[in-house]
């Protein structure tokens, strides 16, 4: 990860964008490790847990493929997740060589833990920004990120 940023750093990098979306996507990715860290998860738990959540059971490559987690990264992830009795693992029977992966109960609890957590770094994240900052700020990113995404 990348020094927070100082009163030093040339003002050429403190007026580009690329540069304050990297330097706050860097705090951004702290806040976020560290309340998930707390409770003793990473961030492609909560993903994983997030994507059953809202799609239901769903095969371990349609997880990566939808939570954007590389095919070895799903089967550790989804491992840890099975053995702390979040998820469980399922012949697909439509495809005995495919798994179908379930949400658990407690899967669900510890998934709004997480979002608890998601909650408090976001509010530490945008702090200083009143709450239509706050809406213009997601607007504009979503803008941003929609934009690129298609190109």
């Amino acid at each position: 990860m990348e020094p927070a940023p100082t009163p030093q750093a040339p003002t050429r990098l403190r007026t580009t964008p690329s540069w304050l979306l990297s330097q706050t996507a860097a705090q951004a990715h702290r806040l976020v490790a560290d309340g998930l860290g707390a409770l003793g998860v990473r961030g492609y738990h909560y993903r994983l847990l997030a994507a059953l959540a809202e799609i239901g059971p769903a095969s371990q490559a349609d997880l990566g493929r939808s939570c954007g987690i590389d095919r070895s990264d799903v089967v550790a992830a989804l491992n840890d997740l099975a053995e702390r009795g979040l998820v469980e693992r399922s012949p697909d029977p439509a495809d005995r060589r495919r798994n179908v992966v379930t949400l658990t109960g407690a899967g669900r609890r510890d998934l709004r833990r997480m979002e608890e957590a998601l909650d408090r770094a976001q509010e530490a994240l945008l702090a200083p920004l009143s709450d239509s900052d706050r809406d213009q700020l997601l607007r504009l990113l979503s803008t941003l990120l929609s934009h690129h995404a298609a190109h």
